[in-house]
């Protein structure tokens, strides 16, 4: 067990390392990396001034060099400051963070209650009556685009009715009622995921040998079916889980920009439209974090998971 998880956290370690080569590379594969803090021609700035310029921001020196410099700045936590108001980035991230936490933690344990027992359900009631429901919430979910569900919500909660806010975050820790609407169209088609490969692992342990042999024993069924079948069927959505919470917090763009939420998703957007790099390098490498982090926990799971791995 040592062994897997040394492995996997070197590996974590390594992905981690190769974001920044990927983000620093993109930095200077894109123009000269001064165009983005200065316009030497045409706006009075000297030579004298490019070159002071090019040596305060290290730009001056071997690539190689730059990279170890841009790193150590990297770990001690200095992301740099933004272009378009010249604030630290890391206090711009610190406001944007909490938001899309919140709104990928809270889609993604809404979408596993909902899919993960709706799929065992299915799976159970084969053919019968909840098969074909969760089948065609299966089949809604994932084929309703997100922005206009988000778009639709909105249109009747917050127009029409007016039950709902929307274009704001509350305050507070949590405001239940201003994330409901985004929770449930992140959460929504998440929980038809989760429904189908739960649904498709359940079947595949509900028909193998070890199961048939627990019922013939005269086991009770909720036994067979949540000791015997659910535990080992459990890897498959473990591994979706680990995808779909990191593309909660990662991809969460849409669902922020339909409701105007603050988060690290509609920040992005803003600094690729201003072509803010230090800003959007921070929000790269915020998430390349986010999904070795969650890749690295799923790993921590399959050992509680199954004992094989933890034999080996």
């Amino acid at each position: 067990m040592r062994a897997f998880l040394a492995r996997r956290l070197v590996m974590a370690l390594l992905s981690l390392l190769g974001a920044t080569f990927l983000v620093f590379g993109i930095s200077q594969l894109a123009q000269d990396p001064l165009l983005l803090y200065a316009k030497p021609s045409g706006y009075g700035v000297s030579p004298e001034q490019v070159a002071a310029l090019r040596h305060k921001l290290g730009i001056d020196r071997p690539i190689p060099v730059q990279y170890v410099l841009w790193l150590g700045r990297i770990f001690k936590g200095d992301l740099g400051n933004s272009i378009q108001d010249e604030l630290p980035v890391r206090f711009k991230l610190s406001q944007r963070i909490p938001t899309t936490l919140k709104l990928g933690v809270a889609s993604w344990v809404l979408a596993t209650m909902i899919g993960v027992p709706m799929g065992v359900l299915a799976a159970v009631q084969r053919g019968r009556g909840w098969d074909t429901v969760g089948r065609v919430f299966a089949l809604f979910g994932q084929a309703v685009p997100g922005f206009w569900l988000g778009i639709m919500l909105v249109l009747v909660f917050s127009v029409h009715l007016n039950w709902l806010p929307s274009a704001t975050a509350g305050n507070g820790f949590f405001s239940v009622k201003h994330y409901l609407m985004p929770v449930f169209v992140l959460g929504t088609a998440t929980a038809a995921s989760y429904l189908r490969i739960t649904r498709s692992a359940m079947l595949d342990v509900l028909d193998s040998e070890y199961v048939k042999m627990a019922r013939s024993k005269g086991v009770n069924g909720m036994t067979v079916i949540w000791k015997h079948a659910f535990r080992n069927a459990l890897i498959p959505p473990i591994t979706v889980s680990a995808v779909l919470l990191g593309s909660f917090i990662t991809g969460s763009v849409i669902t922020e920009t339909v409701f105007a939420l603050p988060g690290l998703g509609s920040m992005a957007v803003q600094a690729v439209s201003t072509n803010d790099f230090p800003l959007l390098s921070a929000a790269a490498l915020f998430f390349s974090l986010i999904w070795v982090s969650v890749d690295f926990f799923s790993d921590l799971v399959y050992v509680v998971i199954d004992p094989r791995i933890r034999l080996t």
